[in-house]
């Protein structure tokens, strides 16, 4: 007799305080009309949560607060407790600490103990990663039920006094992409009839003698002085290489599966940007297909984006109904993706 299908019962998402627009921002750092319009015409967000106080540059929400909350939306609409939970894995580029990791600090906080806990140190892929070693413990039959979590808080890194003006193009941009936010998903082995079938996870390093794409930097007693911005992106090659990795992802999953595209109800494509997902959805080709998106209203948060799409994605999707999920992680370009099938 073969594994049981996992699925995906739940999702709950979780976003730190209002939405923060683009004028909003240009008013903070003293940026003008032009500058918001450059925004809304090469990034397209239109705005985004941050745990981090503008005025202050306090941090108001921690990665453990936002994946606590996630979670227990994920767990109270899988009409599940805490004791149902068998296996916890996070995913995330902006851990609270490095130790102890932030998932145990959420798996405590769920008063939930003695099972595995896993935190994966990744970027956009990371979210498809905790898909991937849930549903692998999962067919293994020893458990039942998994909890999922994604999510970064990026705007620790601002510096809430920098001039804007004197801010190199590619860290400026920063200020304007990134958002903060979890998410959270029950994965589940038990027969739900509603629940969507994961029937593929993708997840392939790729960047073999490839330099980062992107470095995100932690900083100790001995370097905290460092020169060194502590977020770089090489956008140039990000928007190169993205658009191509999205298609090997899509093309690799539909492979797999015997899909052919225009059997596709729905796809959740990578949530860079607005101008960057529309690039790489158009070159998907996709016809018919829905799109899920959510990037214009609450930015770029990393590993919570996939969750945010979910949650979407199950508002709506009912059988018989396929989608493909892609996200690609850029900083040693990683390649994931998810299938997800009603019958």
């Amino acid at each position: 007799m073969g594994a049981k299908p996992v699925r995906v019962l739940s999702v709950g998402t979780a976003l730190p305080g209002p939405p923060v627009d683009t004028a909003a921002l240009a008013a903070r750092f003293g940026m003008n009309r032009l500058w918001e319009q450059w925004v809304d015409t090469f990034i397209g967000t239109r705005s985004r949560h941050l745990a981090v106080d503008l005025e202050t540059g306090r941090q108001r929400h921690t990665l453990a607060d936002l994946g606590e909350t996630a979670a227990r939306e994920a767990i109270a609409d899988a009409r599940l407790s805490t004791e149902d939970i068998d296996v916890v894995v996070l995913g995330t580029a902006t851990p609270d600490e490095l130790m102890p990791t932030t998932v145990n600090v959420v798996a405590d906080r769920l008063r939930i103990d003695g099972v595995p806990t896993f935190q994966l140190q990744s970027g956009c892929s990371g979210a498809v990663q905790t898909f991937d070693v849930a549903s692998a413990l999962l067919g293994t039959g020893a458990y039942r039920t998994a909890l999922v979590i994604g999510g970064d808080v990026i705007a620790r890194h601002y510096d809430v006094s920098a001039d804007l003006h004197a801010v190199p193009p590619e860290e400026l941009v920063n200020y304007v992409l990134f958002g903060d936010g979890a998410g959270a998903a029950v994965l589940t082995t038990e027969e739900d009839a509603d629940a969507p079938v994961v029937r593929r996870v993708l997840t392939r390093l790729t960047g073999l003698d490839r330099e980062p794409g992107q470095v995100l930097r932690w900083f100790g007693l001995v370097d905290r002085a460092s020169a060194q911005a502590p977020a770089r992106e090489d956008y140039k090659a990000i928007e190169e290489s993205v658009p191509v990795m999205a298609r090997e992802v899509a093309d690799e999953l539909l492979d797999d599966l015997g899909w052919k595209r225009e059997e596709v109800d729905y796809l959740l494509p990578p949530q860079l940007s607005v101008a960057m997902t529309a690039k790489i959805t158009a070159g998907l080709d996709f016809p018919g297909a829905r799109e899920v998106s959510c990037v214009a209203d609450i930015g770029n948060n990393g590993n919570a984006l996939l969750f945010f799409q979910l949650r979407r994605l199950l508002a709506e999707m009912r059988g018989p109904a396929r989608a493909i999920a892609v996200a690609i992680e850029s900083s040693k370009w990683i390649k994931s993706g998810l299938a997800l099938e009603t019958l």
